[in-house]
């Protein structure tokens, strides 16, 4: 018998390290050549690693929300003979197989060194073993304890015949079964809730809540709220999606502000950059990429619409739908999830009256969307109903003065109230 210790891989692009969110096996699990084992998240994408060969899993080494280094061992998987299943074809020139003299210094998969005493203090197993007394907290998954809750049932009460002691819900069958138990009276009133579920944060909510105290802590915010009259603009929009063509993307408010952004940016092109305040130096971009605030099963993440300035409107239109797809269901490409130059977030019809939208560093400005509401508005001599917006935008005080930012928001609600000079070229 011999074993492998797969690696974690060089992802590419300098990274070091990469994050652990996801085991598809444990140890004990067989595995077939090619199956997907795990996967790492960098700062820009997701990854999966898979088997180079068919076998056992013997040990893990590492928890999901772990950061591991590139080289670092992940797993060892026992393989049939001297090179399992796989020796049946070549072998990548990462594979190395034990019983083994020498080791590839780059090898993504290698045969593990002797075993010690002890394990390294970088490879904990997940599968710990513990020692549970009658003082510490029963085993039990989540699941397991709200049953156990909802049943009255004290789980020190139970034996647990899982891992390590671990309470099953077998163990709780088999609890109820012997007739021991009894259940607390059920009040009839309000009952308390006392349970608690901890959630470790990983993942992309790791890489959101970093990249937020990044943004809050080192950019002093500005928050600028306009009333917008988008009557027209709404007119303009049902009209143009009326006699839209068949392959044409239906519009939605975002192309024509999009494409308004792009006008206004060229009066005030120091909105449209990023700051390394590390550095002290400031980037003014002369393509309009733009960031979309997209929320997705796992979080937020920020597709981009590269050149809005060379798109058209229904072109800025089906970008928009191809990428927030591509990102709900995870297959947006790495470069379509960086390089944004300045962002629009919106809420759609639970945008609120106005909010006060984080900057996504290290950009200068977002533009905010709220809802759309019919209000009364004073015109002279009466009051009318208006279709009535208010854009909330933020910039870096730093490098955006309040003036500055306050003529590009006034810029934006003359086009869009006015909405044919959109179309007009400058």
């Amino acid at each position: 018998m011999g074993e492998f210790t797969i690696k974690m891989p060089d992802v590419g692009e300098g990274v070091a390290e990469a994050e652990l969110v996801e085991w598809h096996v444990k140890p004990g699990d067989p595995v077939r050549e090619d199956m997907v084992l795990a996967a790492v998240m960098t700062d820009k994408a997701t990854v999966e690693i898979p088997s180079p060969v068919t076998g056992t899993v013997l040990w893990l080494g590492a928890d999901i929300g772990d950061t591991v280094a590139v080289k670092a061992p992940l797993l060892r998987i026992k393989v049939a003979g001297e090179g399992g299943e796989a020796s049946a074809t070549p072998m990548p020139e990462t594979v190395t197989i034990e019983p083994a003299e020498e080791q590839s210094p780059v090898a993504t998969v290698e045969s593990p060194p002797p075993v010690e005493s002890k394990t390294p203090a970088h490879a904990a197993p997940v599968v710990r073993l513990e020692v549970q007394t009658p003082a510490e907290k029963p085993l039990a998954s989540p699941a397991v304890r709200l049953r156990a809750q909802e049943g009255g049932i004290d789980l020190r009460q139970v034996s647990g015949t899982g891992p390590a002691g671990r309470i099953t819900h077998d163990d709780l069958d088999q609890f109820l079964a012997r007739g021991t138990h009894q259940p607390a009276a059920t009040p009839a009133g309000l009952a308390k809730k006392t349970a608690v579920e901890e959630i470790k944060v990983t993942g992309l909510r790791r890489r959101i809540s970093e990249k937020m105290v990044l943004a809050t802590s080192r950019i002093p915010h500005i928050t600028y709220v306009e009333e917008i009259d988008v009557t027209d603009l709404e007119d303009l929009r049902a009209t143009m999606n009326g006699s839209r063509k068949p392959n044409q993307t239906k519009l939605t408010i975002l192309p024509f502000l999009m494409r308004a952004m792009v006008k206004a940016i060229g009066e005030q092109p120091g909105v449209n950059a990023t700051f390394d305040d590390d550095a002290g130096m400031i980037t003014r971009h002369g393509a309009v990429n733009i960031g979309i605030a997209t929320q997705t099963p796992a979080g937020l993440t920020v597709p981009v619409v590269r050149h809005a300035e060379a798109r058209s409107i229904w072109d800025c239109a089906a970008e928009l739908v191809r990428l927030a797809e591509a990102a709900r269901t995870g297959s947006a490409l790495r470069e379509e999830l960086s390089g944004s130059t300045i962002t629009i977030t919106s809420l759609g019809a639970m945008g609120g009256i106005a909010t006060t939208p984080i900057i996504n560093h290290p950009e200068v400005a977002i533009v905010g969307v709220n809802k759309i509401m019919t209000r009364p508005v004073w015109d002279g001599s009466q009051f009318i109903p208006r279709k009535m917006m208010n854009l909330s935008s933020s910039f870096d005080h730093r490098i955006v003065d309040g003036w500055d930012a306050a003529t590009f928001v006034q810029r934006l609600k003359v086009l869009l109230e006015t909405p044919a000079l959109i179309f007009i070229e400058s």
